[in-house]
């Protein structure tokens, strides 16, 4: 009999586990209860999407592994997709100050609209493997503890309406954060499935501006907040994407929530600890509206920790973890996740004993490092629910100081900090002797006043907020 793989979700996430799973199988069928977009446009079931977002360069080389023959990258810049530099392209004002400009590129970042890189991964997954996508609703996984069977789905997007059972091999849950998969699971019996959720009330605004004539190589500018500061974070950027446009977008959290109207958006930009993301907008028109977001919080599923695991069942991307998006790392984390999926089949095989455990194992080990990032972070904010800093925290947090200190003015130190928010390599690369080195040395170039433009681009920032 044919062997068919049933993904839940047409997100990235799931376009990526079905381009996994597709040399592996005779058929991949995708479900979603949205009817997706011709082209990149936005859609209703994806909350953050219309925010920002990067695609780090772990995450898009995870992409080309899963498509191997297709330059993901090459076909996003050829879609209006932007690529950018951590080390030279970039103004970054950190708890710790401005960070230098270095010679070298260091890590690359994608940037553009959530929207065009869900319609470019999904043009290229359909094109280059044996998947459909079909508008549905999944209710529930069939089979029992020891084997998942297939999916019950209504195709109306309804409980009550047409249910029938798609038969699998092997499924995928990467319905994102409304999975119901820890339900799904206790119906099998399996029960006591640890969950975590750090919520700092981060609340994200985002307006899409026309980019000012002659600022078109202006540098991604980003203005982060501050944990340790012991009130509200507040925090804005400034990002190209396709089309000639630029989006902004400002994040608070609790207590400090950026306002959805424009007189009030424009008042917290001015308010935020460098004037240059108010001197930019100043000189640039308003395109959409303010849309804002509260679907921020961290959480997290240990189903790696379940007692038992059934056979033809992983959880990826935001069904098993979704992380605050200031630190840009869920896409690349969940591109890492399906490759995660597609290394053990190849492997192993499809039918392979234990195979499904493995995998969300090894996934888990992917989460981990961005997990701990989010959270060692998050937690030091005001009135952050579900979690305080713990000794391990303060200590792993006077060194990641110290480091990030180094970092405003040591090409070594930025490194490793490029490293390692790239998704390059994992928290590890922190305690290499270079990087323990260079957090002990310090900065070796003297502090900024200000962020570290060329001529070019003062010149640029002086005629937009000219009045």
């Amino acid at each position: 009999m044919p062997r068919r793989a049933v993904v839940i979700g047409a997100g990235l996430a799931g376009m990526l586990a079905a381009a996994a799973l597709s040399g592996h199988v005779d058929e991949v069928v995708v479900l979603d209860r949205d009817e997706l977009p011709d082209g990149p446009e936005h859609r209703r079931g994806l909350p953050q999407g219309r925010h920002a977002h990067l695609l780090m360069s772990g995450g898009l080389a995870a992409m080309e592994d899963l498509l191997p023959g297709v330059s993901m990258r090459e076909r996003l810049l050829s879609a209006g997709a932007h690529e950018i530099s951590l080390g030279s392209g970039m103004l970054a004002l950190t708890p710790e100050g401005w960070m230098h400009r270095w010679r070298h590129d260091g890590p690359l970042v994608i940037t553009c609209s959530r929207a065009l890189l869900d319609w470019v991964v999904r043009t290229e997954v359909l094109a280059h493997t044996k998947t459909e996508i079909r508008t549905a609703q999944a209710l529930s996984l069939t089979g029992t503890a020891h084997r998942v069977t297939g999916v019950r789905i209504s195709s109306k997007a309804s409980t009550t309406d047409e249910e029938t059972v798609l038969d699998a091999d092997f499924v995928v849950d990467a319905g994102g954060r409304g999975s119901r998969v820890v339900r799904w699971l206790e119906a099998f019996g399996m029960t006591g499935i640890p969950e975590r959720t750090v919520d700092s009330g981060l609340v994200n605004a985002t307006r899409i501006y026309r980019r000012p004539e002659g600022a078109e190589h202006f540098p991604l500018t980003v203005l982060h907040a501050d944990p340790y500061a012991s009130r509200p974070g507040r925090s804005g950027m400034v990002l190209p994407i396709e089309g000639d446009r630029w989006m902004v977008s400002l994040a608070g959290t609790r207590g400090g929530e950026p306002p959805s109207d424009p007189e009030g958006f424009l008042e917290y930009i001015r308010k935020l600890p460098d004037p240059i993301l108010g001197r930019l907008v100043s000189g640039a028109e308003p395109l959409t509206d303010i849309h804002t977001s509260h679907s921020t919080h961290n959480a997290r599923r240990y189903l790696e920790k379940a007692r038992t695991w059934p056979e033809g069942l992983v959880v990826l991307g935001d069904a098993l973890a979704t992380f605050n998006p200031a630190y840009g790392q869920g896409m690349s984390v969940a591109a890492q996740g399906a490759r995660s999926l597609s290394r053990e089949l190849d492997r192993a095989g499809l039918a392979a004993s234990g195979l499904s455990r493995r995998v969300q194992r090894g996934v888990a080990g992917v989460v981990e490092g961005a997990w701990a990032t989010a959270v060692g972070q998050d937690v030091w904010y005001p009135e952050t629910r579900g979690g305080e800093p713990s000794a391990a925290d303060r200590l792993v947090t006077r060194y990641s100081r110290r480091l990030l200190k180094a970092a405003t003015g040591s090409y070594q130190a930025a490194a490793a900090l490029w490293d390692v928010s790239s998704l390059e390599t994992g928290p590890s690369r922190l305690l290499r002797p270079t990087a323990i080195l260079a957090a002990l040395n310090g900065p070796l170039l003297p502090p900024l006043s200000g962020p570290p433009l060329t001529p070019a681009e003062q010149k640029i920032l002086d005629q937009l907020s000219a009045p």
